[in-house]
Protein backbone atom coordinates (compact mmCIF):
# COMPACT_ATOMS: atom_id res chain seq x y z
CA UNK A 1 0.00 0.00 0.00
CA UNK A 2 1.64 3.59 -0.78
CA UNK A 3 2.08 5.66 1.68
CA UNK A 4 -0.07 8.90 1.29
CA UNK A 5 -1.03 11.69 3.92
CA UNK A 6 -3.96 13.87 3.45
CA UNK A 7 -5.13 17.37 4.82
CA UNK A 8 -5.88 17.18 8.67
CA UNK A 9 -9.79 17.51 8.79
CA UNK A 10 -11.63 20.47 10.50
CA UNK A 11 -13.52 19.70 13.69
CA UNK A 12 -16.71 19.93 11.49
CA UNK A 13 -15.61 17.43 8.92
CA UNK A 14 -14.60 14.96 11.81
CA UNK A 15 -17.87 14.95 13.74
CA UNK A 16 -20.03 14.53 10.10
CA UNK A 17 -17.77 11.67 9.28
CA UNK A 18 -18.13 10.10 13.08
CA UNK A 19 -21.69 10.80 12.99
CA UNK A 20 -22.12 8.80 9.89
CA UNK A 21 -20.15 6.09 10.49
CA UNK A 22 -22.37 5.82 13.93
CA UNK A 23 -25.56 5.31 11.61
CA UNK A 24 -23.66 3.17 9.88
CA UNK A 25 -22.49 0.43 12.62
CA UNK A 26 -26.12 1.23 14.01
CA UNK A 27 -27.51 -0.11 10.71
CA UNK A 28 -25.52 -3.20 11.18
CA UNK A 29 -23.26 -2.37 8.23
CA UNK A 30 -19.30 -3.19 8.35
CA UNK A 31 -16.85 0.04 8.48
CA UNK A 32 -15.82 -1.00 4.79
CA UNK A 33 -19.33 -1.11 3.61
CA UNK A 34 -19.93 1.91 4.89
CA UNK A 35 -17.22 3.76 3.19
CA UNK A 36 -18.27 1.94 0.10
CA UNK A 37 -21.61 3.63 0.88
CA UNK A 38 -20.46 7.14 1.19
CA UNK A 39 -18.20 6.85 -1.60
CA UNK A 40 -21.27 6.71 -4.21
CA UNK A 41 -22.04 10.70 -3.32
CA UNK A 42 -18.83 12.53 -1.66
CA UNK A 43 -18.82 16.03 -1.31
CA UNK A 44 -15.71 17.17 -3.18
CA UNK A 45 -12.82 15.17 -4.79
CA UNK A 46 -10.86 15.34 -1.76
CA UNK A 47 -13.14 13.62 0.42
CA UNK A 48 -13.26 11.10 -2.66
CA UNK A 49 -9.70 10.63 -2.30
CA UNK A 50 -9.41 10.31 1.38
CA UNK A 51 -12.43 7.65 1.76
CA UNK A 52 -10.82 5.63 -1.15
CA UNK A 53 -7.72 5.33 0.40
CA UNK A 54 -9.21 4.41 3.78
CA UNK A 55 -11.26 1.49 1.71
CA UNK A 56 -7.99 0.10 0.15
CA UNK A 57 -6.43 0.02 3.44
CA UNK A 58 -9.15 -1.35 5.38
CA UNK A 59 -9.36 -4.27 2.92
CA UNK A 60 -5.73 -4.48 2.83
CA UNK A 61 -4.99 -4.66 6.85
CA UNK A 62 -8.73 -5.40 7.89
CA UNK A 63 -8.70 -2.88 10.73
CA UNK A 64 -10.73 0.62 10.73
CA UNK A 65 -7.96 2.15 12.97
CA UNK A 66 -5.19 1.34 11.28
CA UNK A 67 -6.96 3.03 7.91
CA UNK A 68 -8.03 6.03 9.98
CA UNK A 69 -4.31 6.23 11.41
CA UNK A 70 -2.43 5.99 7.90
CA UNK A 71 -4.32 8.75 6.16
CA UNK A 72 -2.92 11.27 9.14
CA UNK A 73 -6.27 13.33 8.59
CA UNK A 74 -7.38 12.68 12.14
CA UNK A 75 -6.47 13.69 15.43
CA UNK A 76 -4.20 11.14 18.06
CA UNK A 77 -7.19 11.18 20.33
CA UNK A 78 -9.57 9.78 18.48
CA UNK A 79 -7.21 7.01 16.94
CA UNK A 80 -6.74 6.43 20.51
CA UNK A 81 -10.63 5.75 20.96
CA UNK A 82 -11.13 4.23 17.82
CA UNK A 83 -8.63 1.53 19.02
CA UNK A 84 -10.81 1.12 22.33
CA UNK A 85 -13.70 0.97 20.37
CA UNK A 86 -12.63 -1.78 18.17
CA UNK A 87 -11.29 -3.51 21.38
CA UNK A 88 -14.44 -3.45 23.40
CA UNK A 89 -17.01 -3.84 20.52
CA UNK A 90 -18.69 -0.77 21.18
CA UNK A 91 -17.21 1.21 17.71
CA UNK A 92 -20.84 2.43 17.25
CA UNK A 93 -21.19 4.14 20.30
CA UNK A 94 -17.62 5.83 20.16
CA UNK A 95 -18.24 6.88 16.62
CA UNK A 96 -21.08 8.55 17.82
CA UNK A 97 -19.71 10.02 21.11
CA UNK A 98 -16.96 11.33 19.26
CA UNK A 99 -19.29 13.17 16.57
CA UNK A 100 -20.90 15.04 19.68
CA UNK A 101 -17.42 15.32 21.01
CA UNK A 102 -15.80 16.92 17.52
CA UNK A 103 -19.10 19.15 17.59
CA UNK A 104 -18.66 20.36 20.82
CA UNK A 105 -14.85 21.43 19.82
CA UNK A 106 -16.31 23.00 16.83
CA UNK A 107 -18.28 25.21 18.56
CA UNK A 108 -15.83 26.63 21.10
CA UNK A 109 -13.18 26.96 18.40
CA UNK A 110 -16.04 28.87 16.66
CA UNK A 111 -16.66 30.92 19.56
CA UNK A 112 -13.15 31.19 20.47
CA UNK A 113 -12.64 32.44 16.67
CA UNK A 114 -15.77 35.21 16.64
CA UNK A 115 -14.54 36.60 19.73
CA UNK A 116 -11.29 37.53 18.38
CA UNK A 117 -11.91 38.28 14.91
CA UNK A 118 -14.70 40.47 14.97
CA UNK A 119 -12.75 43.06 17.68
CA UNK A 120 -9.50 42.92 15.08
CA UNK A 121 -11.93 44.13 12.65
CA UNK A 122 -13.47 46.55 14.00
CA UNK A 123 -10.19 47.52 15.37
CA UNK A 124 -8.37 47.81 12.29
CA UNK A 125 -11.16 49.86 11.16
CA UNK A 126 -11.14 52.34 14.19
CA UNK A 127 -7.01 52.77 13.41
CA UNK A 128 -7.40 53.06 9.39
CA UNK A 129 -10.23 55.86 10.27
CA UNK A 130 -8.11 57.41 12.43
CA UNK A 131 -4.50 57.07 10.16
CA UNK A 132 -6.65 58.97 7.43
CA UNK A 133 -7.72 61.88 9.36
CA UNK A 134 -4.21 62.55 10.46
CA UNK A 135 -2.27 61.80 7.20
CA UNK A 136 -4.84 63.16 4.89
CA UNK A 137 -7.32 65.41 6.48
CA UNK A 138 -5.59 67.11 9.10
CA UNK A 139 -2.94 68.65 5.99
CA UNK A 140 -5.91 69.85 4.42
CA UNK A 141 -7.33 71.99 7.54
CA UNK A 142 -3.49 73.30 7.33
CA UNK A 143 -3.61 74.78 4.40
CA UNK A 144 -6.87 76.20 5.24
CA UNK A 145 -5.10 77.80 8.63
CA UNK A 146 -2.27 79.05 6.20
CA UNK A 147 -4.90 80.97 3.61
CA UNK A 148 -6.48 82.17 6.68
CA UNK A 149 -3.44 83.89 7.74
CA UNK A 150 -2.58 81.68 10.61
CA UNK A 151 -0.88 78.77 11.85
CA UNK A 152 -2.24 75.55 14.19
CA UNK A 153 -1.04 75.50 17.67
CA UNK A 154 -0.84 73.31 20.61
CA UNK A 155 -3.29 70.12 20.66
CA UNK A 156 -4.18 70.49 16.95
CA UNK A 157 -0.01 71.47 15.93
CA UNK A 158 0.87 68.39 17.61
CA UNK A 159 -1.94 66.06 15.96
CA UNK A 160 -0.58 67.22 12.53
CA UNK A 161 2.71 66.46 12.75
CA UNK A 162 1.92 63.11 14.63
CA UNK A 163 -0.08 62.81 11.34
CA UNK A 164 2.64 63.99 9.38
CA UNK A 165 5.06 61.34 11.17
CA UNK A 166 2.53 58.71 10.27
CA UNK A 167 2.85 59.77 6.92
CA UNK A 168 6.59 59.70 6.52
CA UNK A 169 7.15 56.59 8.48
CA UNK A 170 4.20 54.50 6.71
CA UNK A 171 6.58 51.80 5.25
CA UNK A 172 7.53 50.82 8.49
CA UNK A 173 4.09 51.16 9.69
CA UNK A 174 2.77 48.17 7.65
CA UNK A 175 5.87 46.25 8.55
CA UNK A 176 4.48 46.49 12.35
CA UNK A 177 0.96 45.48 10.81
CA UNK A 178 2.41 42.50 8.97
CA UNK A 179 4.25 41.61 11.92
CA UNK A 180 1.08 41.84 14.03
CA UNK A 181 -0.85 39.62 11.66
CA UNK A 182 2.07 37.05 12.08
CA UNK A 183 2.02 36.74 15.38
CA UNK A 184 -1.56 36.56 15.82
CA UNK A 185 -1.36 33.85 13.06
CA UNK A 186 1.67 32.08 15.44
CA UNK A 187 -0.78 32.36 18.28
CA UNK A 188 -3.97 31.22 16.78
CA UNK A 189 -2.84 28.41 13.90
CA UNK A 190 -0.04 26.35 15.82
CA UNK A 191 -0.06 24.27 18.93
CA UNK A 192 3.24 26.11 20.50
CA UNK A 193 1.57 29.29 20.15
CA UNK A 194 -1.99 28.11 21.65
CA UNK A 195 -0.24 26.39 24.49
CA UNK A 196 1.63 30.37 25.03
CA UNK A 197 -1.21 32.39 24.82
CA UNK A 198 -3.30 29.89 27.31
CA UNK A 199 -0.11 30.18 29.63
CA UNK A 200 -0.73 34.16 29.17
CA UNK A 201 -4.18 33.94 29.48
CA UNK A 202 -3.93 32.08 32.68
CA UNK A 203 -1.70 34.76 34.72
CA UNK A 204 -4.62 37.35 33.51
CA UNK A 205 -7.68 37.32 36.03
CA UNK A 206 -10.72 37.81 33.13
CA UNK A 207 -8.79 35.55 30.70
CA UNK A 208 -8.33 33.14 33.19
CA UNK A 209 -12.56 32.26 33.71
CA UNK A 210 -12.14 31.71 29.82
CA UNK A 211 -9.49 29.47 30.18
CA UNK A 212 -10.95 27.26 32.68
CA UNK A 213 -14.43 27.17 30.97
CA UNK A 214 -13.03 26.17 28.10
CA UNK A 215 -10.73 23.52 29.40
CA UNK A 216 -13.19 22.17 32.11
CA UNK A 217 -15.74 21.36 28.44
CA UNK A 218 -13.09 19.58 26.51
CA UNK A 219 -12.38 17.46 30.10
CA UNK A 220 -15.54 16.57 30.82
CA UNK A 221 -16.25 16.00 27.28
CA UNK A 222 -13.71 13.69 27.13
CA UNK A 223 -14.40 12.08 30.14
CA UNK A 224 -17.75 11.27 29.15
CA UNK A 225 -16.90 9.79 25.56
CA UNK A 226 -13.70 7.78 27.94
CA UNK A 227 -16.34 6.57 30.57
CA UNK A 228 -19.08 5.91 28.55
CA UNK A 229 -16.51 3.11 26.44
CA UNK A 230 -15.73 1.32 29.77
CA UNK A 231 -12.63 2.53 30.60
CA UNK A 232 -11.68 2.72 34.18
CA UNK A 233 -11.92 6.63 35.64
CA UNK A 234 -8.05 6.77 36.13
CA UNK A 235 -7.33 5.82 32.57
CA UNK A 236 -10.03 7.60 31.57
CA UNK A 237 -8.54 10.68 33.08
CA UNK A 238 -5.36 9.79 31.35
CA UNK A 239 -7.09 10.57 27.97
CA UNK A 240 -8.99 13.27 28.36
CA UNK A 241 -5.95 15.08 29.69
CA UNK A 242 -4.48 15.08 26.27
CA UNK A 243 -7.02 17.29 25.07
CA UNK A 244 -6.28 20.21 27.09
CA UNK A 245 -3.77 22.70 25.70
CA UNK A 246 -3.33 24.66 29.37
CA UNK A 247 -0.23 23.88 31.50
CA UNK A 248 -1.88 25.59 34.90
CA UNK A 249 -4.61 23.52 33.89
CA UNK A 250 -2.78 20.29 33.33
CA UNK A 251 -1.26 20.66 36.92
CA UNK A 252 -4.41 19.98 38.40
CA UNK A 253 -5.45 17.59 36.49
CA UNK A 254 -2.25 15.50 37.75
CA UNK A 255 -2.81 16.23 41.35
CA UNK A 256 -5.89 15.08 41.24
CA UNK A 257 -5.36 12.03 39.18
CA UNK A 258 -2.88 11.08 41.33
CA UNK A 259 -5.15 11.06 44.33
CA UNK A 260 -7.57 9.12 42.18
CA UNK A 261 -4.88 6.71 41.68
CA UNK A 262 -4.26 6.31 45.40
CA UNK A 263 -7.83 5.92 46.40
CA UNK A 264 -9.27 9.18 46.84
CA UNK A 265 -13.39 9.68 45.72
CA UNK A 266 -13.43 11.07 41.68
CA UNK A 267 -15.55 13.96 42.74
CA UNK A 268 -14.17 14.79 46.14
CA UNK A 269 -10.53 14.89 44.07
CA UNK A 270 -12.31 16.86 41.27
CA UNK A 271 -13.63 19.93 43.23
CA UNK A 272 -10.83 19.89 45.82
CA UNK A 273 -8.11 20.27 43.28
CA UNK A 274 -10.34 22.78 41.47
CA UNK A 275 -10.76 21.02 37.93
CA UNK A 276 -14.56 21.54 38.48
CA UNK A 277 -16.38 23.89 40.62
CA UNK A 278 -18.43 22.58 43.69
CA UNK A 279 -22.19 21.93 41.79
CA UNK A 280 -20.51 20.23 38.91
CA UNK A 281 -18.18 17.86 41.47
CA UNK A 282 -20.76 17.02 43.28
CA UNK A 283 -22.75 16.01 39.89
CA UNK A 284 -20.28 13.29 39.47
CA UNK A 285 -20.48 12.25 42.76
CA UNK A 286 -24.59 11.85 42.18
CA UNK A 287 -23.24 10.32 38.42
CA UNK A 288 -21.31 7.37 40.15
CA UNK A 289 -24.12 6.22 42.91
CA UNK A 290 -26.12 5.77 40.41
CA UNK A 291 -24.10 4.48 37.96
CA UNK A 292 -24.46 6.71 35.26
CA UNK A 293 -21.06 8.55 35.47
CA UNK A 294 -20.69 9.36 31.74
CA UNK A 295 -23.85 11.15 31.34
CA UNK A 296 -22.89 13.42 34.43
CA UNK A 297 -19.85 14.43 32.34
CA UNK A 298 -22.17 14.84 29.37
CA UNK A 299 -24.13 17.13 31.42
CA UNK A 300 -21.42 18.78 32.55
CA UNK A 301 -19.61 19.15 29.30
CA UNK A 302 -22.85 20.70 27.60
CA UNK A 303 -23.54 22.93 30.95
CA UNK A 304 -19.84 24.53 30.23
CA UNK A 305 -20.57 25.02 26.68
CA UNK A 306 -23.66 26.91 27.45
CA UNK A 307 -21.60 28.99 30.34
CA UNK A 308 -18.84 29.39 27.34
CA UNK A 309 -21.08 30.59 24.61
CA UNK A 310 -23.20 33.07 27.10
CA UNK A 311 -19.54 34.11 28.26
CA UNK A 312 -18.73 35.18 24.50
CA UNK A 313 -22.02 36.59 23.97
CA UNK A 314 -21.63 39.18 26.74
CA UNK A 315 -18.40 40.12 25.66
CA UNK A 316 -19.27 40.58 21.92
CA UNK A 317 -21.86 42.60 23.50
CA UNK A 318 -19.98 45.36 25.39
CA UNK A 319 -16.87 45.54 23.22
CA UNK A 320 -18.96 46.57 20.03
CA UNK A 321 -20.13 49.82 21.92
CA UNK A 322 -17.20 50.33 23.64
CA UNK A 323 -15.12 50.42 20.37
CA UNK A 324 -17.93 53.02 18.66
CA UNK A 325 -17.61 55.15 21.45
CA UNK A 326 -13.56 55.13 21.76
CA UNK A 327 -14.02 55.79 17.96
CA UNK A 328 -16.38 58.52 18.45
CA UNK A 329 -14.67 60.41 20.97
CA UNK A 330 -10.89 60.01 19.25
CA UNK A 331 -12.67 61.60 15.85
CA UNK A 332 -14.48 64.55 18.19
CA UNK A 333 -11.53 65.37 19.85
CA UNK A 334 -9.34 65.61 16.64
CA UNK A 335 -12.36 67.25 14.93
CA UNK A 336 -13.11 69.68 17.39
CA UNK A 337 -9.39 70.89 18.19
CA UNK A 338 -9.37 72.07 14.58
CA UNK A 339 -13.04 73.32 13.90
CA UNK A 340 -13.03 75.76 17.28
CA UNK A 341 -9.96 77.31 16.42
CA UNK A 342 -10.73 77.67 12.77
CA UNK A 343 -14.41 78.75 14.01
CA UNK A 344 -12.85 82.15 15.91
CA UNK A 345 -10.35 82.76 13.58
CA UNK A 346 -14.04 82.95 10.93
CA UNK A 347 -15.80 85.12 13.63
CA UNK A 348 -12.70 87.78 13.52
CA UNK A 349 -12.79 87.90 9.57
Amino acid sequence: MAHQTFTPLSNMEISAFCSQMAMIRHSGLSFSEGISLMLEEPTSKEEAELLTFMKETLQATGSFPEALAATHAFPEYLLQMVQIGDKTGKDDMVMEALSDHYERENNISQAIKSAVTYPMIMIFMMFLVIFVLLTRVMPIFHQVFQQLGSEMTGFSKAILDFGIALNRYSVVLIVLIVLLAAVVLYFSRTKSGRAKWNSIGSRITWLRSFTDKISACRFASGMALTLSSGISPEKSMYFASKLIDDVRYLGKLDTCQAAVDDGADLGTALLEYGVFSGVYARMITIGYKTGSPDKAMQDIANRYQEEIDQKFASLMAALEPTLVIILSLVVGMILLSVMLPLMGIMSNL
